[in-house]
């Protein structure tokens, strides 16, 4: 257990340091970055199928979709979803937008549970409930006081229609993103092709090797939660997964963004609902133990 909390924390840490880290990689741009980031983390989402024993699982997919070619249209989109989150997540801190982006990782949370109950018909315990409504309350003072939400904020939320997807067309695992990435692999290759990198050397010289330290972060980062998601229960990787929006919070800090004092009621709701989730998942693991003593 220990170890799994320990590589579900280092999963954490490295995508917030790779938050923090693509600031490093100026001058270029969020597009290049995005390409090249997919193009040096492919390598080791191959190797994770064999070394995770995930095989099995690609060859489902794959007969899945010989059986129904329409399928690859679902691919199709959640490839497009997340590779735009992707684009978006190493962009926002070059471009002002670290704490919108921030924002947004801390209200996906509470919009993935309203999705589920709507779209996927999962219950809510009354602590959820609350939950939702106290992040709702913030989100409402924000639109009062500044006429709306930042578009990066909002725009992170689309993660929930992908994690939607992939569970309701039952793709929800590590070898169905193998086969998201692929997909994105001529997009990237397309863009890289079209950045002058001897051009961004020149601002950057550490820019190659900052790349290869951007695919091993990556993969790193992948290889830690899936070992993490091996060992931990669902309920509790689901509470260890709040660490990283408050690692990018964290981040945006230190690239210096700063807090609106009008935005103090937004950040008091999230952080309250947070608190709210976290109770309501501590709480479901005790019961859940307490009924498999039971047994």
């Amino acid at each position: 257990m220990l170890l799994g909390i320990a590589l579900s924390l280092a999963a954490s840490l490295t995508f917030g340091y790779i938050y923090y880290f693509s600031s490093l990689l100026i001058p270029l741009s969020g597009e290049g970055i995005f390409a090249y980031r997919v193009l040096f983390t492919y390598p080791f989402l191959l190797v994770a199928v064999f070394v995770f024993k995930q095989r099995y699982f690609l060859s489902q997919h794959l007969r899945r979709l010989r059986a129904n070619p329409k399928l690859w249209l679902v691919y199709a989109l959640t490839a497009s979803i997340t590779g735009f989150e992707m684009w978006l997540f190493l962009w926002a801190p070059n471009h002002n937008q670290a704490l919108s982006v921030s924002v947004g990782y801390l209200i996906l949370p509470l919009v993935l549970v309203i999705v589920g109950r709507v779209f996927l018909g999962e219950s809510l315990t009354m602590l959820k409930n609350i939950a939702v409504l106290t992040a709702a309350l913030g989100v409402g003072a924000e639109i009062f006081s500044k006429g709306g939400i930042a578009w990066s904020s909002i725009a992170v939320c689309g993660y929930a229609v992908y994690f939607a997807l992939r569970k309701y067309f039952g793709i929800a695992d590590f070898a169905s993103f193998v086969i998201e990435n692929t997909l994105l692999l001529p997009i990237c290759f397309y863009i890289a092709l079209q950045t002058d990198l001897s051009a961004v050397a020149q601002e950057n010289p550490a820019i190659y090797w900052r790349l290869v330290i951007l695919g091993v972060l990556n993969g790193a980062a992948f290889v830690f939660y899936i070992n993490a998601s091996d060992i931990l229960p669902i309920n509790l990787l689901g509470l260890l997964g709040y660490v990283e929006p408050i690692l990018f919070l964290i981040t945006a800090f230190v690239l210096g963004s700063r807090i609106d004092p009008s935005s103090y009621p937004l950040f008091a709701g999230l952080f309250l609902s947070i608190v709210f989730v976290l109770v309501d998942g501590v709480w479901v693991n005790i019961k859940h133990r307490q009924q498999m003593k039971c047994e």
